[in-house]
C-alpha cells in the first residue's frame, strides 16, 4: 500500500497514487477530496478502455464529491496501470485494493459504483469481500461471454484476436491478456445475492447499445433486498452515457444510502 492519502489543492486536482494489489500489480489511481474531514468514500470503477483521466468520469467524480471523497484509477493493462486486462476477472483485486487503501486511511463508509466491466467488478467485490457500505452498478452485463448484440461480437473480436489486442493497445492503451480465463468466476447474477445486506443500485439504459436491459433485470431479480432498479429511457451504455442529471441522481441515492442518510432511516 503506499502513503497516507493527502489534500489537494483544490478540488479539480487529484492526487495522484500508485496502489499495489494483492497479485503484485501496480494500478494508478487520483484522489478527489471535498470539503473538510470524511469518513465516507466513493469508489469510482470505470468500463473496459475507461479512465480516470476521462472528462466523463472527472464530471461524475465531481458530482459524487456531494456524497464523500472520491478516488478513481485505472484498471490493470488500462493506461498508467501495469499488468494485462483480463475483461473483469482479476480486475476485482484492484477494486479491494483501493478499496482497504481507503479503509486503511480512516473511511469507514465505503461505496462502490462501477460502469460496464466496472460493474460487473463492483458486483464480484462486493459478493466476494463484503464491507462495502453500497453499490452502484451501471449498464452492467448480467453474463459472462455475452455475444448478443453487435458491440459485444466487436469487443469479443477485440480482446481473442491479436489484431484486435493490436489494435487496443496502440489506439485506446489497453493491453489485454491472452490467457483464458480458468476456472470462469460465477456471473454477476449468481453473485448478486451475496451483496446484501449492502444496498444495491442498478441503473441501466433502455438504448443501451451492448447489454440490453434483460441483463439488468436478471440481477435486479436475483438480489437479495436492499436493491433498486433505475432504467433510464433513451439512455445508451455505460459512462459515456451519463449526464449530469443521472449522476446527481446516483449521488442523491448514495447519500440516502450511506453514512448518515442510511443511519436516519
Amino acid at each position: 500500500m503506499s502513503d497516507a492519502l493527502h489534500r489537494p489543492d483544490t478540488q479539480s486536482d487529484p492526487v495522484r497514487q500508485r496502489l499495489t494489489t494483492s497479485d503484485g500489480v501496480h494500478i494508478d489511481t487520483a484522489f478527489l477530496r471535498g470539503p473538510g474531514e470524511r469518513t465516507t468514500a466513493v469508489v469510482l470503477a470505470n468500463g473496459f478502455t475507461g479512465t480516470w483521466r476521462s472528462p466523463l468520469t472527472r464530471m461524475i467524480a465531481s458530482v459524487l464529491l456531494t456524497v464523500g471523497d472520491v478516488m478513481t484509477f485505472d484498471f490493470r493493462g488500462h493506461h498508467g496501470s501495469d499488468g494485462r486486462c483480463t475483461v473483469g476477472n482479476e480486475e476485482v483485486h484492484d477494486l479491494e485494493a483501493v478499496v482497504a487503501h481507503l479503509r486503511d486511511s480512516g473511511y469507514t463508509e465505503i461505496a462502490t459504483v462501477g460502469f460496464s466491466m466496472g460493474a460487473a467488478v463492483a458486483i464480484r467485490h462486493a459478493a466476494m469481500f463484503g464491507g462495502v457500505a453500497a453499490v452502484v452498478a451501471v449498464s452492467g452485463p448480467g453474463q459472462w461471454y455475452y455475444r448478443g448484440s453487435k458491440r459485444m461480437r466487436l469487443l469479443h473480436f477485440g480482446v481473442e484476436q491479436a489484431v484486435g489486442r493490436w489494435f487496443l493497445r496502440v489506439a485506446r492503451k489497453v493491453r489485454v491478456t491472452d490467457r483464458q480465463w480458468d476456472p470462469v468466476p460465477p456471473d454477476p447474477v449468481e453473485l448478486a445475492p451475496a451483496i446484501a445486506p449492502s444496498p444495491l443500485l442498478i441503473v441501466h439504459g433502455d438504448a443501451d447499445s451492448y447489454f440490453p436491459v434483460e441483463h439488468a433485470e436478471r440481477v435486479h431479480g436475483a438480489a437479495n433486498e436492499p436493491k433498486e432498479l433505475w432504467i433510464v429511457p433513451g439512455m445508451g451504455h455505460a459512462e459515456r452515457a451519463v449526464r449530469p442529471e443521472i449522476a446527481r441522481d446516483i449521488a442523491t441515492w448514495l447519500a440516502e444510502n450511506t453514512g448518515d442518510g442510511a443511519r436516519s432511516d
